[in-house]
């Protein structure tokens, strides 16, 4: 697992006599802000019936040689919200010899964060360390045995693949085994997430949950493919951003990945290839449909950033058969919908096209309800949160979508598509 490599140890003094030093495994859970430390399986030598989730306090170290972090960010306590006896797993017990402790974690909360962004380095992992000390006991817990994502752990991250000068690494989901062939669900990242360790590219915003029991489901079973460019999507090949004007560097080589994978890959169903992606994914998801037409059964894009004054009409013309779900939020202030998506999406029906949806949210808010609901604002750039959490079912005109007369969600749609 490639987040294993990351050792964690830190000191922390206290009164009570110390007992030697225990390990722990740490579990880092995705959520639709990033990925956080939310629980910690510590280790002990002799089992126990019961514990009190007030015994604990955890520290927490953040730190990283690309950048500085904030000095609110870097260290502190974590808030302890349950403990429990449990097995290796963190699965709860009678009795056994792990304690799981459960942490609060939010969008508001950056010292869980198991990631940190810079803007000229986009997301990278974080040297994450932890001391827990049980008060009662004086036992400290701060050596890092190992650490799961879960979903992500399901993935193979080891994908490599090279076009002519351009290598790209890349993560891959297989689906349980099923009937017959399965669809390909193809995401791109957004700006943030390029570099050479695809898992940032799977958990920097939630795509790992195109594996989620939830979405597999609805397709009976899908396999995931999450390229990574080693800088950015729209790279120019004159340097610099590109927003449609100029050629990127990397949608041949991506394409030529594409097809590579789809061709060792003997389950997929090439009649059911589904490319999406946000930001800087979901310039490349359209670029690629733009160059490839008859390829692809469906496009699902967050987020636009390929500028429609740099799309033609005769462009707009060969893709008008091509269904798209376009989603984005009109507070999005990094990816303007009014020169994006939004003139984008009229020229498509205006050309004829029938079976292409937008899904425009006045602002990016906290689904779960937990952390403010409505009234919580993401950065309205995040419309990708209602995408990967499966959550779009209106079209532009405030209708639901539909398939065959019945209300859909994305992926339902989705999943009806097929060349």
């Amino acid at each position: 697992m490639l987040l294993s490599q990351l050792p964690l140890r830190a000191e922390i003094k206290t009164n009570e006599p110390v007992l030697a030093s225990g390990e722990y495994h740490l579990i880092i859970e995705t959520f639709d802000w990033g990925p956080h430390v939310s629980k910690v399986i510590l280790s002990l030598d002799s089992q126990i019936e019961s514990v009190n989730f007030q015994d604990f306090t955890v520290l927490a170290k953040r730190s990283t040689d690309l950048g500085e972090i904030p000095a609110d960010q870097r260290s502190g306590n974590r808030e302890v919200l349950q403990a429990f006896v449990s097995d290796q797993n963190g699965t709860a017990a009678a009795k056994g010899k792990y304690i799981t402790l459960t942490l609060a974690v939010a969008p508001f909360k950056p010292l869980g964060s198991a990631i940190q962004y810079f803007r000229s380095k986009g997301n990278n992992w974080v040297d994450y360390k932890m001391t827990i000390v049980q008060q009662s006991t004086g036992q400290v817990w701060n050596k890092e045995s190992g650490r799961s994502i879960p979903i992500l752990d399901q993935f193979d991250l080891s994908g490599k693949f090279t076009h002519k000068d351009i290598s790209m690494s890349y993560a891959s989901f297989k689906p349980k085994e099923r009937a017959g062939k399965a669809p390909l669900l193809i995401w791109l990242h957004g700006g943030g997430e390029g570099g050479t360790d695809p898992a940032i590219a799977a958990v920097g915003n939630k795509a790992v949950n195109y594996a989620s029991e939830e979405i597999q489901s609805i397709f009976d079973g899908a396999y995931v493919l999450i390229p990574q460019a080693p800088t950015f999507w729209m790279n120019s090949v004159e340097g610099g951003y590109t927003r449609g004007d100029k050629n990127d560097i990397y949608n041949e080589g991506l394409m030529a990945l594409i097809k590579d994978y789809v061709s060792k890959t003997p389950g997929i169903d090439a009649s059911r290839i589904y490319v999406g992606g946000c930001s800087n994914g979901g310039y490349m998801s359209l670029k690629l449909i733009l160059n490839n037409p008859n390829y692809f059964a469906a496009g699902f894009v967050s987020a636009l950033a390929y500028s429609s004054e740099y799309i033609t009409d005769e462009q707009i013309k060969s893709i008008k058969n091509v269904p798209i779900w376009f989603v984005q939020s009109k507070d999005d202030k990094t990816t303007d919908p009014a020169i994006t998506v939004v003139p984008v999406y009229n020229r498509l029906k205006k050309a004829g096209a029938s079976n292409v949806h937008f899904s425009f949210y006045d602002h990016v808010v906290d689904i779960t309800n937990q952390y403010g609901g409505d009234s919580y604002h993401y950065n309205g750039h995040w419309s990708w949160v209602y995408l990967h959490a499966n959550e779009c079912r209106l079209d532009y005109d405030g209708k639901p979508v539909k398939v065959n007369g019945m209300s859909v969600n994305i992926m339902q749609w989705l999943s009806a598509q097929k060349k």
